[in-house]
């Protein structure tokens, strides 16, 4: 018989990559049968050798901050979450540090 356990997962602060925050002011999404991937950037403002490179080839190539593969199960649950903080930044509500969810997710 198998046990079931309800339980929600949170970010853990504590390790050295949750302490770290990367900036990223571009993100490319692509897809492929099995999941998406989301690709940051961050673009800084071009030299003039960048402008010339970008007129004659129609392409600026920037840094990748990161890259990440999601399952499609979790596009929905990220469309919700991105639509609600984007709620609350349009109606002025101050930020919030993110609290565990209420319930059980899993």
């Amino acid at each position: 018989m198998t046990k079931q356990i309800n339980f929600t997962i949170v970010p853990d602060d504590s390790t050295e990559q949750g302490r770290t925050r990367d900036y990223a002011n571009f993100c490319a999404v692509a897809h492929t049968p099995f999941d998406l991937t989301l690709t940051f950037c961050d673009v800084r403002p071009l030299s003039e050798r960048d402008v010339q490179a970008a007129e004659a080839s129609q392409i600026v190539k920037v840094p990748i901050v990161a890259r990440l593969a999601l399952p499609f199960a979790v596009v929905p649950g990220l469309i919700s979450a991105l639509q609600e903080q984007m709620r609350l930044v349009q109606e002025g509500q101050p930020a919030q540090t993110p609290e565990p969810p209420k319930g059980s997710l899993h």
